[in-house]
């Protein structure tokens, strides 16, 4: 008999399942038998299939409900991927009844050559309450191995239809097949988008009868096939802004008795958001801060003046309950008088108080970074809310939910491209939420090399602008003892003492400034005559900042930055200067970035000045291959030696 090469073997076996009906309860002997994914195989496991299918339905008193059923089968072929046989449903419980439910959940295995099936029971299958109005329903597979191949459906009924639930086509596992039908009634119209990268094949729409007979509906099929696992490759904003992913938004309605609109461009949308009771109605309201707005601006005239003592003053009044909304929950009254809200409630009493003093200010719809991108017109696009203030031409931001912000820097958690102004008749203008000067990191170093190879001496670090909001957020309030621990486990091989740290709460508008003394060993190898010195001491070392060859996603630094770095080194006694590095200036294109070193060295003093600017938030990963090889330089250089010989 002739052998059958490994790898035929395992395309035939990859073709086998591939080939497979997509139906439950079909579980094939060579799913089972397959070993590891013939695309992937590091990965733990696989989704052999996925289908959806959502569609409406209208009951006898003329209520419409929408369903979707999603089936999977799911490949486990690591323990790592045991996760992957527990699944969860989120739902809504406060309104209306949605239903969910899970069935014909299986576990198969082969077992001597033979499959064995193992049925969900009720002890695998939990519900839970995760928040206010909202519930889970979590199942467990039983029997779960390396090999085993799963099965499951969910079911979810709802009266809810303004927005689908996102259809995922690419997982953070490979997707072998994925289709999802929608089915939705003539009478209504959906914005629909498609993000990410993967190839969707879309079936042109046709029109049958409805469930149950009463409607007509138009129907598209989306699939995808042999869909590669969405990996975070670091520098990434947020890897769901690049994952292939099907969303749905009630555009309007067309009915016999006339035509709603709904979301059909980003101005109906925040028109919409800007006339609901709990946004709009809200900057009405004047009479809770009367009386404290006349303290805050007695005798200030200059609406910068102004804008900076009313900020300053929500800013320490106020206390953000961690919840990011556009909409009020207790309403900005009773947030002012409990000095406590979400990010509405603060934002919005921020923007009335500056109105209210004649200052031109507008709330700013956000995204957050967590949140993903806003791609396109749809009131769930958005889930937090700043201020702005015009002045002239700029538009100077302000979010008063930190108590470590300043007006013109957001908090790092709303540079998100961009936001969108609302005016007090209700109208919308884009906004770039990406800062446009470089926050800035200076550090001086000056030390004393000892024959021995330890280094002492001190440091004094300056922290401007998003960097000083960084650091304020991580370490305003920390004991000096606590913070000297940190760096000293930050900084290997490093004792820190007389650490001091200025304008971490206080002057935000200043820089915060930290100096200390340190001793280091670590940096400086002998090696016979000779001292080999790493010039940047505990600060530097080797960063891989960008290992891999090619890059899928856009690099996102979250703001532009400037690193500054001046060593002033003095060489030990009995020593001279055999070599040290040649100086450098690397440039990329575009202004992306640059970088410059310099060194010089007069009698037992080495002076090394090093710049590093990165000029924008995001970079294209058109540009990879550029910044790739403009870093790997950069870290070469900055990992040359100094050598020094006895005489």
């Amino acid at each position: 008999m002739k052998k059958i090469p490994l790898a035929l073997l395992l395309l035939l076996t990859g073709l086998l399942a591939y080939g497979q009906e997509y139906r439950l309860g079909k579980v094939s002997r060579a799913e089972l038998e397959q070993r590891s994914h013939p695309a992937d195989t590091s990965a733990p496991a696989a989704i052999l299939y996925k289908k959806g299918h959502t569609y409406f339905v209208l009951d006898l008193d003329g209520y419409w409900s929408m369903i979707t059923e999603v089936e999977y089968r799911i490949k486990i072929y690591k323990k790592d991927g045991y996760k992957y046989a527990t699944d969860k449903l989120t739902y809504y419980t406060g309104g209306k009844t949605v239903k969910a439910s899970y069935s014909d959940a299986y576990t198969y295995n082969l077992v001597d050559g033979k499959i064995e099936r193992t049925k969900l029971k009720g002890d695998g299958e939990f519900r839970e309450n995760i928040e206010d109005n909202y519930r889970q329903r979590i199942i467990t597979m039983p029997n779960v191995k390396e090999g085993s191949v799963i099965e499951y459906k969910y079911t979810i009924t709802t009266p809810y239809f303004t927005v689908f639930s996102d259809w995922l086509f690419q997982h953070e596992i490979p997707v072998n097949h994925v289709s999802y039908e929608v089915a939705i009634p003539v009478y209504f119209n959906y914005n629909r988008f498609l993000s990410g990268y993967v190839k969707v094949d879309q079936s042109e729409g046709k029109v049958r009868l409805g469930a149950g007979g009463r409607f007509n509906e138009s129907v598209t099929t989306f699939t995808a096939k042999d869909v590669k696992a969405i990996k975070d490759e670091g520098y990434v904003n947020n890897i769901r802004n690049y994952t292939s992913i099907l969303m749905h938004e009630l555009a309007s309605t067309h009915f016999p008795s006339g035509k709603e609109e709904y979301a059909t461009d980003w101005g109906s949308v925040t028109k919409r958001i800007y006339d609901d009771m709990d946004f709009g109605k809200e900057l009405e309201y004047n009479s809770y801060f009367r009386a404290d707005l006349s303290e805050i601006t007695a005798g200030i005239t200059s609406v910068t003046d102004k804008t900076a003592a009313i900020f300053k003053y929500v800013q320490n009044r106020m206390n953000w309950n961690g919840e990011t909304s556009y909409y009020c929950e207790k309403g900005v009254k009773k947030a002012y008088e409990d000095k406590v809200g979400n990010s509405a409630e603060i934002n919005l009493m921020l923007v009335a108080m500056l109105r209210e003093a004649q200052v031109p200010a507008h709330p700013i719809l956000v995204s957050t970074r967590s949140n993903g991108v806003a791609l396109f017109p749809n009131r769930a696009a958005y889930n937090y809310v700043v201020a702005g203030v015009e002045d002239g031409k700029n538009i100077v931001l302000l979010d008063a939910t930190s108590k470590n912000t300043t007006p013109g820097i957001l908090p790092v958690r709303a540079l998100n491209w961009e936001g969108r102004m609302i005016r007090n008749d209700g109208s919308s203008v884009e906004v770039d939420l990406m800062p446009h000067s470089n926050a800035c990191d200076m550090v001086s170093i000056t030390a004393a090399i000892d024959p021995d190879g330890s280094v002492a001496g001190n440091a004094r670090l300056q922290h401007f602008d998003h960097y000083a909001y960084l650091f304020r957020e991580k370490y305003a309030g920390m004991a000096s003892e606590s913070y000297v621990q940190q760096l000293e486990k930050k900084y290997s091989n490093t004792e820190i003492s007389d650490n001091v740290v200025e304008n971490s709460g206080k002057d935000l508008a200043k820089p915060v400034t930290e100096t200390y003394s340190f001793i280091h060993n670590g940096s400086i190898e002998i090696a016979g005559n000779r001292m080999y010195i790493s010039p940047m001491l505990f600060l530097g070392g080797r960063q891989d900042t960008f290992t891999k060859e090619t890059r899928e996603y856009p690099v996102d630094f979250g703001f532009p930055y400037q690193d500054r770095y001046v060593f002033t080194l003095t060489i030990p006694e009995g020593y001279e200067i055999e070599s040290f590095p040649k100086p450098i200036a690397l440039k990329m294109e575009e202004n992306i970035g640059s970088f410059r070193y310099n060194i010089t060295a007069k009698d037992a003093t080495i002076q090394i000045g090093i710049t590093l600017d990165i000029n924008y938030p995001n970079v294209s990963q058109s540009y990879y291959p550029t910044l790739r090889s403009f870093f790997m330089k950069m870290n070469d250089k900055q990992n040359e030696k100094i050598v020094l010989k006895k005489k």
